[in-house]
């Protein structure tokens, strides 16, 4: 049986990954918050590897910040991302290195690493110019994974992950607020919805089809750097539309702008090219933007439909 070690392991993406190995028959073994070792601690995380032995480590663990969350104190900020995306990046491929050599590591990566692009569709060739923190320190990630690989010759894939949601989507994210809201409002508990800018465009897929994609990536007998995306990209407005017709309610009567969550720069169009991951591996997502929206909110439903 091969053992899969991840991090974030209580995450969204950390949980489906952890069901799509067990389908596979892997044996799953999860680092998070609570154990069973601090990141940041080298020695720790270089004793778990050699005793854990994994075929496979898919490093997940990020400290999210969304665009629907005020920007706070940025050193803070930095350090915490730093921790995540660098430091236990770097714990962890030294660790590989020295403990289990043979194992493969998947490092996922955020389409945020391209900032405010400068092509319409992003690739592997597009410049990384991330301008949050976020990506800056992705980026530290992205960069370590890379020399490790010319270095010291660990198998170190990277995955350029674009937007991915699910019903495990957090509060924060709009495509859960939106989704809460919808069966919030259907169900009388919520006169009405607030959201930003309905003109966002944005390349959403499932969290779902997406760690199959990771694994994947790293059957290929070398690592390289992938896009994972849908290569399609819809609206806000397209959201919060297909949402509520679901529902059978017209959204105009519902959704209000408020300015002031407006940003202060226009929003980049992160529209992500996934071609190179199709031509290498043959994956395609197979959930299609409304059986999305339909997941997310049957899920809010249901949840609610006993409350």
């Amino acid at each position: 049986m091969s053992t899969a070690l991840v991090t974030g392991s209580r995450g969204q993406d950390g949980t489906y990954l952890a069901a799509h190995l067990g389908r596979l028959g892997y044996r799953t073994v999860g680092i998070d918050r609570d154990g069973p070792v601090d990141l940041r601690d080298r020695e720790a995380v270089r004793t778990l590897l050699g005793k854990v032995q994994p075929r496979e480590v898919y490093h997940l663990a990020a400290h999210h910040h969304s665009s629907q969350d005020s920007v706070g104190d940025d050193v803070d900020l930095f350090r915490r991302s730093h921790d995540i995306h660098a430091l236990a990046t770097v714990n962890l491929l030294e660790g590989i290195s020295r403990s289990c050599p043979a194992a493969r590591l998947f490092f996922a990566g955020s389409c945020q690493l391209f900032g405010t692009p400068s092509a319409a569709v992003q690739d592997e060739s597009t410049p990384m110019q991330p301008d949050g923190i976020y990506g800056i320190t992705k980026l530290a990630g992205v960069n370590l994974c890379r020399y490790y690989r010319r270095q010291r010759g660990v198998y170190a894939a990277v995955g350029l992950l674009f937007n991915h949601e699910s019903p495990l989507r957090g509060p924060n994210f709009v495509s859960k607020k939106i989704a809460a809201g919808v069966a919030a409002i259907h169900q009388g508990r919520q006169a009405g919805l607030v959201l930003g800018d309905l003109d966002a465009e944005i390349d959403w897929g499932f969290a779902g089809d997406y760690v199959a994609a990771m694994h994947e990536v790293l059957q290929l007998p070398e690592p390289e750097d992938f896009v994972i995306s849908t290569g399609e990209r819809h609206s806000v407005r397209d959201f919060v539309a297909q949402a509520f017709s679901l529902v059978g309610l017209e959204w105009q009567r519902y959704v209000t702008v408020d300015p002031s969550m407006l940003r202060a720069r226009p929003h980049a169009t992160l529209h992500g090219n996934p071609a190179k991951l199709t031509r290498m591996t043959g994956w395609r997502p197979a959930t299609t933007f409304p059986d999305l929206i339909r997941l997310m909110v049957n899920a809010e439903l249901e949840k609610h439909a006993h409350g």
